[in-house]
């Protein structure tokens, strides 16, 4: 052992132990032995300090939470409302209510809470939302749930309460993401701050999707019930309700391989509102499902649907009810005075007549071949039927509307009116009549016109000599109401016209002596109207094509009244009246034969545009105006075409196919009203004179007849004609013959009318006593031979050229 090492020893053992552990506390400390283990760390220490961590990160995170809280509700506003939550379509009804088209992709008509039944809102409730009454916008932990939900990919999650379904309905859309769960969560805190729960429930009722492409209440009790949501019953709102859970699987019409689930869900809703107090058990008990009506395909504006909502629409625009923008907008329910039985009537008299025999292989000219009609009732003034053409999807021009077709010899009656109602004179100053005779010669320039030389035509160039008005009205004598038309007063014609009902800005209603063979391009419906105040004794109705028209339950005031209340007088009785008793003779035996098909009194007058490129038939009853019209228009280039060889005929005029189809529609629209004699009340003179007794059969020359043969014959009344040059001769037989017309209506009519009197019956009257009775010999209309010309000749006389068949 060394020295060291025994001091060191000898100090350590003889050294007391308490003395050697003072000494090293005092003495400075030393490192402990690594091989000694440690002493264990107090137990109280560790759980404090990881306690202090929690509570720190839970009170930062809370602070973090409450700051995005804090700027989430300050920096999310509420939107505007999404485009497709706005969306509506319009809704056009007939009369009776029935549904003729919606013109929106949207099947959607926003309806007010208060006229949704409480039991339907109840049913709403009970299916998603029982507490929405008292509880607050959200639910935290439903969007917890469906948060986790999406996140984990466990499928399509929604909001819980219908505050946030609405705000998903009507502010945002229907992706699943987490930003548009955040922006719900921040719009629906302030929606519930600042709207009613009854706006909100009526919002969400509008917006919310039931299958069958409705959206809202109202769309879907008409989808699935053919009712508004107004008179759904309980029963019908719990199986709408349970729709918003699964609106295409719960349809049982269109899956009835899911009725269960639906019938499931359907009592639950039912139980749901009994749990609530707002279904007495007992109804509950007796409830039935109800069976909604099956699934029909939509037809969109197809057939006659697109052209009647195109006449409607420009009704209301047009009148200034709705301008177009808010008209495109939607939400308008709109019910029209079309009548769906007549409706149903027209279109099948143009199949009958028109369509069906179409042949454009064999007629090329079928191809050009298009109809317009429209009907309208005098007394009310309601349009009752439009026909528009073969299909709006096919054909997209509205013919009852269109304006760009000439009306032609349909015009003729307004002249005549004019002439009634002002007491106009000839130029010879003779008052116009019915009776009252006019020069019917082709091309005979007309008198009295100071403009530019007007020498109009007669159809196929015929002349027809002297010739009473209703002949001349028979026959659509072109030449003879040019020269009424200046007898008149071109303007005063027009405004006839006008008063009567066609528009002011009728396209070439111009006053001049051509607007009486009717260059005017009036549409169909303006034409019936026209006609029908003439059937209405020259009281000018307040025509209307809408009954009512609605927008979020509040009804718009439409302009004037429809019927006798808001009628104006357009000619006197007296006129509208006696023309009427001539367009009688139109059809009775005139040009309008085949109007008679419609089985009951019918006054009415064909006409033919220029180049036969129309051709119409105007006519009426006491009861119901109609017009049809039948035009030729290309229909790649749109360039109007003459209608010859359209139907297989070599030219189509206004006694054709039109009053074929006039006809039918009138007998078929008036089957269950009884057949009515028009009540007329005639001018002084305009009574139809009774026919005279035919000539007697004499031998050629004989009792001043001249000429080669029978078909040369004049009346033994009438004068021969001097001989001289051509023309010569007339005014001494015009005057003969006038005289001769005066002499009977003295007889006739003894005394001047103090009264108005009906038209009178057709009576034969005695022959005259120094006129032997023969056989009698039918006179046809000839021009009369030309006349010889040079030195020596010697003329033939030309014997007047008659046509009337009261006058042979």
């Amino acid at each position: 052992m060394s020295p060291s090492s025994g001091r060191s020893s000898g100090r350590s053992s003889s050294t007391p132990p308490g003395a050697g552990e003072t000494r090293s506390a005092e003495s400075s400390w030393e490192p402990r032995d690594p091989t000694v283990p440690a002493p264990p760390p107090s137990r109280g220490r560790r759980p404090r300090r990881l306690l202090r961590r929690l509570l720190g990160l839970f009170v930062l995170g809370g602070l973090l939470l409450l700051g995005c809280f804090a700027a989430g509700y300050l920096l999310v506003d509420i939107p505007p409302a999404n485009a497709t939550a706005v969306a509506q379509s319009n809704l056009f009804l007939y009369r009776d209510g029935s549904q003729i088209a919606r013109d929106g992709e949207v099947d959607r008509e926003n309806v007010s809470l208060a006229r949704v039944p409480a039991a339907v809102q109840h049913a709403v409730l009970a299916a998603e939302d029982r507490d929405f009454h008292t509880s607050p916008a959200v639910d935290p932990r439903a969007m917890v749930r469906a948060t986790w939900n999406t996140l984990t990919g466990k499928g399509r999650q929604s909001g819980s309460t219908i505050t946030q379904q609405y705000v998903k309905n009507y502010y945002l859309g229907q992706e699943q993401t987490l930003t548009r769960k955040a922006k719900e969560f921040f719009i629906a805190i302030k929606l519930g701050r600042e709207k009613s729960k009854g706006e909100i429930l009526e919002g969400y009722l509008n917006t919310s999707y039931f299958g069958r492409n409705a959206y809202g209440i109202q769309a879907a009790a008409r989808a699935y019930y053919g009712k508004d949501a107004k008179d759904l019953d309980a029963s019908e709102g719990a199986y709408l309700a349970s729709l918003l859970n699964a609106p295409n699987a719960y349809d049982v019409a269109a899956h009835p391989e899911n009725r269960p689930r639906a019938l499931a869900r359907w009592r639950y809703v039912l139980d749901g509102m009994v749990k609530e107090g707002w279904l007495p058990p007992g109804a509950r008990a007796t409830a039935a499902f109800p069976t909604p009506q099956p699934v029909r395909p939509s037809a969109g504006l197809s057939g006659q649907r697109g052209y009647l909502v195109q006449a409607v629409e420009q009704y209301l625009t047009e009148r200034g009810i709705v301008d177009e923008k808010t008209l495109a907008a939607g939400g308008f329910r709109i019910t029209t005075t079309l009548d769906r039985d007549k409706q149903d009537a027209f279109v099948q008299a143009v199949d009958e007549h028109v369509n069906t025999k179409l042949d454009p292989a064999r007629n090329p000219a079928d191809r050009y071949v298009r109809v317009g009609g429209a009907a309208v009732e005098p007394a009310s003034g309601r349009v009752v039927a439009l026909y528009g053409g073969i299909d709006y999807t096919r054909q997209f021009v509205n013919n009852a509307t269109r304006r760009d077709y000439q009306v032609g010899s349909t015009f003729k009656p307004f002249v005549l009116a004019a002439a009634l109602q002002h007491g106009a004179l000839t130029q010879e100053g003779e008052r116009i009549t019915p009776n009252t005779y006019y020069d019917g010669d082709n091309r005979r320039p007309v008198q009295g016109w100071n403009g530019t030389f007007y020498d109009p035509a007669n159809e196929d160039d015929t002349s027809y000599g002297d010739i009473t008005v209703r002949s001349a009205t028979d026959r659509s004598v072109n030449a003879v109401y040019a020269q009424m038309a200046v007898d008149v007063g071109p303007g005063r014609v027009r405004e006839a016209a006008v008063a009567l009902g066609l528009p002011g800005n009728t396209p070439d209603l111009t006053s001049s002596p051509s607007i009486a063979l009717g260059p005017a391009t009036a549409s169909v419906l303006d034409l019936a109207q026209a006609y029908a105040t003439l059937a209405n004794h020259g009281s000018h109705g307040t025509y209307t094509l809408v009954e009512r028209v609605a927008r979020d339950g509040e009804e718009l005031e439409l302009p004037g009244a429809a019927g006798p209340e808001g009628a104006r007088v357009a000619i006197g009785r007296e006129a509208a009246d006696t023309t009427t008793s001539v367009l009688r003779s139109v059809v009775q035996g005139g040009t309008g034969t085949a109007a008679l098909a419609a089985g009951r009194p019918a006054a009415g007058k064909t006409g033919t545009a220029e180049d036969d490129k129309a051709a119409w038939f105007a006519g009426y009853t006491p009861e119901l105006a109609t017009v049809v019209a039948m035009m030729g228009q290309d229909p790649e280039s749109g360039r109007q075409e003459p209608l010859y060889g359209a139907l297989g005929q070599p030219r189509i005029n206004g006694g054709g196919a039109p009053a074929e189809i006039w006809g039918q529609f009138t007998r078929e629209a008036l089957a269950d009203v009884a057949p009515k004699e028009f009540d007329l009340r005639l001018l002084e003179g305009a009574e139809e004179l009774p026919a005279v007794p035919p000539a007697p059969d004499l031998p050629d020359g004989a009792q001043g007849f001249e000429g080669p043969g029978a078909a040369d014959r004049r009346h033994p009344r009438w004068p021969a004609a001097p001989r001289g040059g051509a023309g010569q001769g007339r005014e001494p037989v015009r005057e003969s013959l006038r005289e001769s017309v005066r002499e009977t209506m003295r007889e006739s009519v003894r005394e001047p009318l103090s009264e108005p009197v009906r038209e009178p019956a057709r009576a034969p009257v005695p022959e005259p006593a120094r006129e032997p009775v023969r056989e009698p010999v039918p006179l046809p209309v000839r021009e009369a031979d030309p006349v010889p010309t040079g030195p020596g000749a010697v003329p033939e006389p030309a014997p007047p050229r008659v046509s009337d068949p009261r006058w042979p």
